[in-house]
């Protein structure tokens, strides 16, 4: 199934594949899970699923920069189809991301929406788990600023933030995740503002910079 989205940059074809992919084209174009100001220069986004998300960041304006994390190696080949016409412009880590490094057991499902972390699906895979302080600091390190970090992560969401080193947090604008945190989790530095099943944080210190 194919669909067409209007955004910044013109019309955009995607390819979607079940009616849970339609749910997230609703989710991120037309409820606006995710705002992003045509400003918009880098994205990490943590849990990529099929593009969707990422084709959203990368058509605010034709400079924004993308860095992915996905493990579900299905979902992988459907993203890279799914973002063609935006090789240059993202790099994919075919990997999960979470509060630590390691090995872990990844639940998948023929979705490729509802997957996680000792999710407990019908088949499990075992991938790579990157350290969120150790994605940061590289991504840091080579543009300076991070204006949008988005974790979807299905159940590691809060922990991972919480993990987040504090002289990381400086470099980021905004933080996404799809959860609904009980306490504020980073309260010397960020706005908490919870809409839906998204949270999102605002740094106090850097949205007007």
């Amino acid at each position: 199934m194919s669909v067409s989205v209007n955004t910044p940059v013109g019309m955009y074809d995607m390819t979607l594949y079940s009616c849970h992919d339609i749910l997230t084209v609703n989710e991120i174009f037309c409820r606006n899970d995710y705002p992003a100001s045509q400003d918009l220069r880098v994205v990490v986004d943590i849990g990529s699923n099929i593009g969707i998300s990422a084709a959203y960041f990368l058509t605010r304006n034709n400079q924004v920069r993308c860095y992915l994390f996905e493990p579900d190696p299905k979902n992988n080949v459907r993203l890279r189809h799914q973002l063609t016409d935006f090789e240059n412009r993202y790099e994919l880590n075919e990997c999960a991301v979470a509060d630590y490094d390691g090995r872990v057991s990844f639940g998948v499902e023929d979705t490729g929406r509802y997957g996680g972390i000792a999710v407990k699906t019908e088949q499990n895979i075992t991938v790579d788990c990157l350290n969120i302080n150790g994605v940061l600091r590289e991504i840091i390190a080579k543009e300076g600023m991070i204006d949008i970090v988005k974790i979807d992560t299905e159940g590691v969401e809060i922990a991972t933030v919480k993990a987040m080193d504090v002289e990381l947090l400086k470099n980021i604008r905004h933080i996404f995740i799809e959860a609904h945190p009980v306490e504020k989790l980073l309260p010397s530095m960020f706005n908490q503002q919870q809409y839906g099943s998204i949270c999102q944080f605002t740094n106090v210190s850097l949205v007007d910079a």
